[in-house]
């Protein structure tokens, strides 16, 4: 009869021991943690306070529930400026990523002599302050002074009017392009340059050419990439607020106080001092922007994992 020797029991830290890593552990988190939970989580949650108060003349301060965002959801201002935003979203996103993609195609390709200059050169605008963009584009823009109004000078008639209704919409998403086209170049790029070599080397062994490598290897390898710049490119879309806020006194009567709905919640909170409803506006596009973006981010992964 054989007998089988017993496993060896397992070791154990002393609990002492456990508590000290443990403690160490936080040591290193602690201060992001308190950072943003100042940064973060005390101005959201000090938003979601105000939204559910209202300053009334009787009784000051009031707790109303959910009063604002019933308000808010039937507030036409709130519509008209959120459903034009969700329009530029649908047509200036889409246009930008192409550009941004195609860009950063070509600079991979290795087709182009001095591929650094170009990539400098169409980052570059990224790098230019916000600020500084827009006022340099309303100059452009100025029928009165820039740009346009020499153009229409020379052909002798208003042929460009970028501040009018029709295309002022466009004139915003064309200088959000310029801004941003660089940016998501580079994140494509950085990603093209992840591709193993050895796929090149089978897809040129199989006879696949320039276009075929481009839709069969490099657009699939970049599809997460694509995902993470849509996802921002989302988001600041329905962050829309330096562009329409500075050209507003270049074109008063095109630019209203609720063109976008984070303008609508500034111009709330500082010209109206209505801070809990500003705050709700907030809370509200916050959720639309957060849902929106993880459906996205939802579809990409699923489509990846095929």
């Amino acid at each position: 009869m054989t007998t089988t020797a017993a496993p060896p029991p397992a070791v154990r830290l002393p609990r002492r021991r456990r508590t000290r890593v443990e403690d160490r552990g936080w040591l290193f988190v602690g201060p992001f943690a308190v950072v943003f939970a100042l940064v973060f989580l005390a101005p959201l949650l000090y938003a979601l306070y105000l939204s559910f108060f209202r300053d009334q003349l009787i009784g000051g301060n009031a707790f109303v529930g959910l009063d604002n965002y019933a308000t808010a959801l039937s507030d036409p201002n709130f519509w008209d400026g959120f459903l034009r935003v969700l329009l530029f979203l649908i047509v200036q996103v889409p246009i930008m990523l192409i550009l941004a993609l195609a860009a950063a195609l070509a600079i991979d390709s290795a087709r182009l002599h001095a591929p650094s200059f170009y990539r400098i050169v169409i980052f570059l605008p990224y790098a230019v302050p916000a600020v500084v963009a827009v006022l340099m584009w309303g100059y452009i823009y100025g029928d009165q002074f820039g740009l346009t109004a020499n153009i229409n000078d020379l052909l002798g008639s208003d042929v460009l009017q970028p501040f009018v209704p029709q295309w002022m919409l466009l004139s915003i998403g064309n200088i959000v392009t310029w801004q941003f086209v660089g940016y998501n170049m580079l994140i494509f790029y950085s990603s093209l340059k992840t591709i193993p070599g050895e796929l090149y080397e089978a897809a040129s062994i199989d006879g696949a050419g320039a276009w075929r490598t481009i839709f069969s290897i490099k657009i699939p390898a970049v599809r997460g990439a694509i995902v993470i710049a849509t996802i921002f490119s989302i988001i600041g879309s329905f962050q829309l607020f330096n562009e329409p806020n500075i050209l507003k006194p270049l074109a008063p009567n095109t630019i209203s106080t609720f063109y976008t709905p984070n303008m609508y919640a500034y111009n709330l909170s500082f010209a109206g001092q209505q801070y809990n409803y500003a705050a709700t506006i907030a809370i509200i596009m916050g959720v639309i922007t957060a849902v929106i973006a993880y459906v996205v981010q939802l579809r990409g992964s699923r489509q990846e994992v095929r």
